[in-house]
């Protein structure tokens, strides 16, 4: 049974061991709320995984050490393993889903654990690892849906609170649960009026599915680019603590997080991954009532692979209005270029790139189009810039923003 005790405890042990992350004041992010940001992405390991992991394995016996861990994640939980496997003198066997960021499969490997790579997403590992565990009779260390492992990753609700006593709302990340549910716990024994939300990508909504409908739930399959809470099944703990400790669950898309991204970068200095993004996703994009109000939000990982940051960044660029394409048709004559180009320029946006094509088949001989693509301020610049477009006698095919 989770207690607060057990979680008390589980801070006593990690005392020496992981960090009392930084909760930083970010009033740009949000004016409408006062927000602070609780950093795991700043942790040991770079994920707030190694909380539950450490605790976890730091209770077992030792004939259950000598028979080594088994375990299943898409980086983060792996990487808390593996370095408590490490501290403790355990052998660590770790079953990672072929769609784990190379960085965090390669950063595991350094810490000496045994990487077994499975083909599919974090459920098909988890039926690996469990598979391989009944063979091996090592101890499996679940990612999320486990009393110790949760009453680790329940120590950062002690820290929030420690950290400042006032909060109104606590905004937590939930892949399969295990963090919201410490968290929650955590919060709710010490603090009943804050509220706690939950937040999980739209593409990999399977707890949110289960906490509106009130009934544990599973999905055929996710799709997001936060990987490390792409998770098709909730715990059964995790569901149970859940649905008796959060206030209200709600999902972001992607490109809300690709925006959160961005934005913790240029403002905060911050490099999170999708998954740790998620909270701040939810309160720049309004899905939560907590105007006026003074909001902590988990950043719960920082462990993204650099191959899909640029896309990621371009993508918020795209959403935010940053970065706009436009296709305009027009007279294949002197001078036009520097007609358009002017028209760009006084409004305050920047060309960047410029393809000419001449006219096509169901278009006049002497006409042609130029695609532009250009750094805007937003979305109301872009549209000022396409009327003074039309307003010169220009045609807008195609606008790509």
């Amino acid at each position: 049974m989770l207690t607060l005790d057990r979680i008390y405890q589980a801070a006593h042990t990690l005392k020496n061991v992981v960090r009392n992350t930084n909760l930083i004041p970010s009033p740009n992010i949000a004016p409408d709320c006062t927000l602070y940001l609780k950093t795991e992405n700043l942790q040991i390991t770079g994920s707030f995984k190694v909380r539950g992991a450490y605790f976890k394995m730091s209770r077992l016996t030792d004939q259950e050490k000598a028979m080594g861990v088994i375990a299943c994640s898409a980086g983060n939980h792996a990487q808390g393993v593996a370095l408590a496997a490490e501290r403790l003198g355990i052998k660590a066997t770790i079953f990672i889903p072929s769609v784990a960021p190379l960085s965090k499969i390669e950063a595991t490997k350094r810490m000496g654990a045994q990487i077994e790579i499975i083909d599919g997403v974090y459920d098909d590992a988890y039926d690996a690892a469990v598979d391989f565990q009944q063979k091996s009779g090592g101890v499996f260390i679940h990612p999320f849906d486990d009393i110790d492992v949760i009453s680790g990753q329940g120590t950062i609700g002690l820290e929030i609170l420690d950290q400042v006593t006032d909060f109104e709302a606590v905004i937590v990340p939930i892949g399969g649960g295990g963090l919201i549910s410490g968290v929650a716990f955590a919060i709710k024994k010490l603090h009943p009026s804050c509220k706690v939300y939950g937040v999980q990508a739209a593409g990999a909504g399977s707890m949110y599915s289960s906490f509106k409908d009130k009934q544990r739930q599973s999905l055929t399959g996710v799709s997001t680019f936060a990987d490390g809470i792409a998770v098709k099944s909730p715990g059964v703990h995790t569901y149970e603590l859940c649905e008796q400790y959060v206030d209200e669950i709600i999902t972001v898309s992607d490109d809300e997080i690709a925006t959160a991204i961005l934005t913790l970068m240029e403002q905060q200095k911050l490099v999170t991954e999708g998954a740790g993004a998620v909270a701040v996703a939810a309160v720049m994009f309004d899905k939560l009532p907590i105007k006026g109000q003074k909001v902590c939000a988990i950043v719960s990982g920082g462990n993204i692979d650099v191959n899909i940051l640029s896309r990621v960044i371009n993508r918020g660029l795209l959403t935010t209005g940053r970065l706009s394409e436009l296709r305009i048709e027009m007279l294949d004559k002197p001078g036009q270029l520097n007609e358009v180009a002017a028209i760009i320029a006084s409004l305050g946006a920047n060309v960047i790139k410029v393809m000419h094509n001449p006219g096509g088949e169901n278009t006049d001989i002497t006409s042609c189009s130029l695609h532009i693509s250009m750094e805007t301020k937003n979305k109301s610049h872009f549209a000022e810039i396409k009327q003074a477009m039309q307003a010169a006698g220009y045609s807008i095919v195609e606008d790509l923003i």
